[in-house]
């Protein structure tokens, strides 16, 4: 286990920005603590952490950019869905593998939180802080889009939870996202 939360010695110092030290710090314990956690509850395997290449090619890849303390956690170590799932469990691999990961489903599982919210909007639902909504289907699904574009994007945790992303950001709630029902 100590092998796998211990950084790197060849890890560059990209993930570090000398103009928020206490920040970064404090985004890098939460990181490191929830991956010592975590990897203490057995619930999972823990692999050696991202390096400094593959989360670019990550965040290139799949539009996104990780918060600090979700950065800090995957370096610490990568978990990977070792458990067979429950039956009738919904996801199927509820840990995004970011290193070895099949990237239509890697896509898929970061488009959940809009793809679902815009269902629940052709179902009906409706925000009240985006405004009265548009009688047509398809202006309403257009208007919620762009309202979700607005927002920060969320980035897979574990099956339906999800982190706010955004680097210099740290210490969110993690979010549960079913649909519309989107709550700590």
């Amino acid at each position: 286990m100590d092998d796998v939360l211990r950084q790197p010695a060849d890890r560059d110092r990209a993930n570090q920005n000398p103009r928020r030290d206490e920040p970064d710090q404090s985004a890098s314990r939460l990181g490191r603590e929830a991956a010592r956690r975590l990897a203490l509850s057995g619930v999972c395997e823990l692999r050696p952490g991202l390096t400094d290449r593959e989360f670019a090619r990550i965040e290139a890849e799949y539009g996104i950019e990780f918060a600090d303390d979700h950065r800090a956690f995957l370096a610490a170590g990568l978990p990977i869905n070792s458990a067979r799932p429950e039956e009738g469990a919904t996801w199927e691999r509820p840990w995004p593998d970011w290193r070895d990961g099949d990237e239509e489903e890697l896509h898929l599982h970061v488009q959940w939180p809009v793809r679902t919210v815009l269902h629940d909007v052709e179902q009906g639902a409706w925000l009240t802080s985006w405004g009265p909504r548009p009688e047509d289907a398809a202006e309403a699904s257009r208007t919620a889009l762009q309202e979700l574009a607005r927002a920060p994007k969320l980035i897979p945790l574990h099956a339906h939870r999800f982190l706010p992303g955004g680097r210099g950001t740290y210490g969110r709630q993690v979010l549960s996202v079913w649909g519309s029902d989107i709550g700590p």
